[in-house]
């Protein structure tokens, strides 16, 4: 039997229960005294010597209530102001609205003037072609899209894959630094173009735009331009030749392929189907870089 004493607890007492937060000695310190020793004492003080609370003298209250209208009087003036200020803003931002307004339109009137002129010059051109070239000029004229073209040939429908995006990323398309996005490219349009030029088409048009020889096939970001202007998928290719040799030789030839080969890989849509007619609008700009017109020969009969 040990020798230390235990403790006795008399059969009528409890012993006071243990509180339930008992384990958080800090937190209950914390809330138990929320107010600083010090300003409590301040408090007290202010309470026994009669100054705590609203001023009780004459002037003070009177302290107290020019300050109060002063307040009001700045809260008064400043909402005042606002609302004269508003109309003022809101005018200048209907003013400023016009003026954007204003160069919108008359920057579309002169997109409309430039392209009126842009006309009117290819119009010139192409009737200079007929003129001093006889029969030779309306086959250069036709070979150098100055003419509008019909006759049979064949359409071609390309447009990006289904749920495609414009962001970038993904694992490069074969060495052309191409994004895996499904959608097409300007390469890629280059090398359709090309393949029909190669099975034998005469002419060739995109969305709309006839193509010459000094057309260009460029990007802007993930839009295909056409001689500067932008094309908007699904890209409708028109071509004037054979409608059945034109298709094949393009199918069987590597550029087309190669579009094949998009499709299965890229899930890029195509259809290409053959036409009784297609109508080719000429070129809307034709620039002369090096010929000049010849001079007629002295005493040339």
């Amino acid at each position: 039997m040990s020798g230390m004493s235990q403790p006795f607890n008399h059969p009528g007492s409890a012993s006071p229960p243990a509180r339930p937060d008992a384990s958080m000695s800090l937190l209950t310190h914390v809330m138990d005294h929320s107010l600083d020793e010090g300003y409590a004492e301040a408090s007290a003080r202010r309470e026994a010597d009669g100054t705590a609370g609203l001023p009780r003298t004459l002037k003070a209250r009177l302290a107290l209530a020019a300050g109060l209208v002063l307040a009001a009087m700045v809260v008064t003036l400043g909402a005042a102001q606002a609302r004269v200020a508003a109309p003022v803003l809101a005018k200048e931002r209907q003013e400023l609205i016009d003026r954007v307004q204003r160069a919108d339109e008359r920057a579309d009137g002169l997109e409309r003037d430039i392209e009126r002129l842009r006309e009117n010059v290819a119009s010139r051109q192409r009737e200079a072609l007929k003129q001093h070239g006889g029969d030779q000029g309306q086959l250069v004229a036709l070979l150098s899209g100055a003419t509008e073209v019909r006759g049979p040939g064949v359409k071609l429908v390309v447009d990006d894959a289904k749920g495609s995006s414009s962001g970038g990323g993904g694992k490069p398309r074969e060495n052309a630094g191409f994004s895996d996005t499904g959608r097409l490219r300007d390469r890629d349009m280059q090398r359709i173009v090309n393949g029909l030029w190669q099975s034998g088409a005469e002419a060739v048009s995109i969305n709309g735009q006839r193509l010459t020889a000094l057309s260009a096939i460029r990007a802007a970001g993930d839009a295909i331009l056409v001689d500067n202007r932008p094309l908007v998928p699904p890209y409708e290719v028109l071509a004037v030749g054979d409608k059945k040799r034109l298709g094949t030789a393009f199918q069987d030839s590597a550029d087309g392929q190669y579009l094949h080969v998009l499709q299965e890989s890229y899930g890029i849509r195509y259809t290409l189907s053959a036409m009784d007619e297609v109508r080719l609008p000429a070129a809307s700009s034709l620039t002369v870089r090096t010929a000049t017109a010849e001079e007629p020969k002295k005493g040339a009969s």
